[in-house]
């Protein structure tokens, strides 16, 4: 390799870090601005003084209460939410290598919304028992799907493939315990089931921050050896990477940052899907996009929930505005790979 070929890739690499960052600045300022608007915005408008005020602890009459004890929370599980699935979703795309690899594709989402909808309608439970339950149940489909796919390591199509038959199973499961609930339990479950912030508050904030302060640290530190994954376990054993410990360990994490925001609000569609992509898309190859797709993930949370509270004459859970945004782009990513002769 001569030296000019050197300088041109040094260049080019570059090129690429100052583009991820700035694309990082950027994502991050909508963010925030998103998350102020949230907190602004609603039948009464607060202006940002006020906001101010009531977020470093003042008492300011009528905004306390609405912005303290109803905005706040929400917004604030929002942000944390997207973020989770963000990074769980890139997290299984990159590992992977594939688009379809996201956690609400291949199972893991379908297993905590299945563990809700049976805990509130069979066993009578609710609030943070149902979470708790929602948790360890998807935890548990994780570890069932990958001993299925494991097979002298994990290939990312089989994995895929399983994970999307254990998924339709468990909607199956679900829709059977749905048809035998009783009115109320069948209206309490169909809104945990559509992913929704309305009834956010402290008590689901703490767990889902506990969650991303762990184990989201544990992936960033693992970003390195994610992206050497996808040359393959050969290629990746061979420059150092301790290929099924790395494997096994980025997916306890992705799985636990899933599992926490699902109990939280529910299986809010796509989000994880979506995230990545995008990502991709604005910032180019070659650098990691976990930071990335975790803003754009809760970029994509705020303000779905904020188009649903407002934008339209009814309100919607966060959950159908993803869905909308995300159906379309799963029914393209497969018509063109099959056009392009791949598999999925």
């Amino acid at each position: 390799m001569t030296a000019q070929t050197i300088e041109r890739v040094s260049r080019g690499r570059a090129r690429r870090v100052v583009r991820r960052r700035a694309v990082v600045v950027v994502l991050a300022v909508l963010v925030t601005g998103t998350f102020a608007a949230s907190l602004m915005v609603g039948r009464t408008f607060y202006p940002p003084a006020d906001v101010l005020r009531v977020v470093l602890g003042e008492d300011v009459p009528g905004a306390s209460f609405t912005v303290g004890r109803l905005r706040l929370p929400r917004a604030v599980l929002a942000l944390l939410v997207g973020t989770c699935f963000g990074l769980a979703g890139v997290t299984f795309q990159t590992m992977l290598r594939n688009p379809l690899a996201s956690p609400d594709i291949i199972g893991i989402s379908a297993g905590s919304s299945a563990a809700a909808a049976f805990a509130i309608v069979t066993l009578g439970l609710s609030g943070t028992a149902v979470s708790v339950f929602a948790i360890v149940v998807g935890l548990g489909v994780a570890l069932l799907i990958y001993v299925l796919s494991f097979r002298d390591g994990v290939a990312g199509t089989r994995l895929i493939l399983i994970g999307i038959g254990i998924a339709a199973m468990l909607e199956s499961v679900t829709a059977y315990v749905l048809s035998r609930a009783a009115q109320w339990d069948l209206q309490e479950a169909t809104r945990w089931l559509t992913g929704s912030l309305n009834s956010a508050g402290w008590e689901d904030v703490v767990p889902t921050l506990v969650a991303l302060a762990v184990l989201g640290p544990l992936l960033l530190q693992r970003a390195r050896d994610l992206e050497t994954l996808q040359l393959g376990d050969d290629a990746a054993s061979a420059l150092g990477v301790r290929v099924e410990r790395t494997r096994l360990v980025v997916i306890v994490a992705a799985v636990g940052l899933v599992a926490f925001a699902t109990a939280a609000a529910g299986p809010v569609a796509f989000v994880a899907f979506l995230s990545g992509p995008i990502a991709a898309r604005i910032i180019g190859p070659g650098v990691s996009l976990l930071v990335p797709s975790a803003l754009v993930g809760a970029l994509l949370v705020l303000v779905a929930d904020l188009a649903g509270q407002y934008a339209f004459d009814h309100r919607y859970p966060v959950g159908v505005i993803t869905g909308v945004l995300g159906a379309p782009y799963l029914v393209y990513l497969i018509v063109r790979t099959n056009r392009a002769g791949g598999s999925l």
